[in-house]
């Protein structure tokens, strides 16, 4: 799989913005944050969930996807309580948290400035999502958390978004893949009732129930 250099400087905003991090918090990870890939290795993959970028005091902090801020604690909850994962969460890259047959991937795989990435930073990052969307192969479902994520990722499947429009819950089939967007598991979108735990708890037992019965 592909992976941006530590000291990647395609998108200078972003480079420079982890500059600055590095050397406010040299303990950090601070550089793009690799896929959280399965115990069972790349072939096991049937399941891939892309997010939008690493959280400035969680991924970026910790270099593991949606670890060290809130949106980890509904996702993983989730995926543990599903059959997609198991041990604990607990925020921290040497917790005993395993995926299963998933691996969590960002469209983005840098922090951006307030949580923003730019329109030239998605289309520039997505030249490591298209090799990781094609490198496993026996991926059958992917989850697209928040709207920037579900368009990248339609993109990088080579299809019109206008095709495959993003709504919560909604599902579409490109080349034999099945898509499921979600709303972002975020703490705003939970505080402000955007999305509840039922909401997000659906999405993935559908997704469950179209990987291990076909329905």
């Amino acid at each position: 799989m592909i992976h941006p250099s530590h000291d990647c400087a395609i998108c200078p905003r972003l480079h420079d913005f982890l500059q600055e991090w590095r050397a406010k918090e040299p303990e950090w990870n601070n550089a793009p944050v690799p896929p959280f890939m399965p115990v069972g290795g790349e072939d096991s993959v049937s399941l891939m969930i892309i997010g939008l970028a690493p959280g400035l005091r969680g991924a970026n902090r910790t270099g593991r996807p949606f670890t060290g801020d809130y949106a980890g604690e509904l996702l993983y909850s989730t995926l543990i309580d599903l059959g997609f994962a198991r041990g604990k969460f607990e925020a921290r890259i040497d917790d005993s948290l395993e995926l299963l047959n998933t691996v969590i991937i960002n469209a983005v795989r840098c922090v951006p400035p307030e949580n923003k990435p730019t329109a030239s930073e998605i289309n520039n990052c997505r030249q490591f999502l298209k090799p990781a969307l094609s490198g496993f192969n026996n991926l059958r479902a992917i989850v697209t958390l928040g709207t920037i994520a579900h368009q990248s990722t339609i993109r990088a499947l080579g299809e019109p978004v206008s095709k495959h429009k993003f709504g919560h819950g909604k599902e579409t089939d490109i080349n034999g893949i099945r898509i499921f967007s979600s709303y972002h598991c975020s703490r705003y979108n939970t505080n402000t009732g955007v999305l509840t735990e039922k909401m997000f708890r659906d999405v993935f037992t559908n997704v469950r129930n179209y990987l291990y019965t076909g329905n």
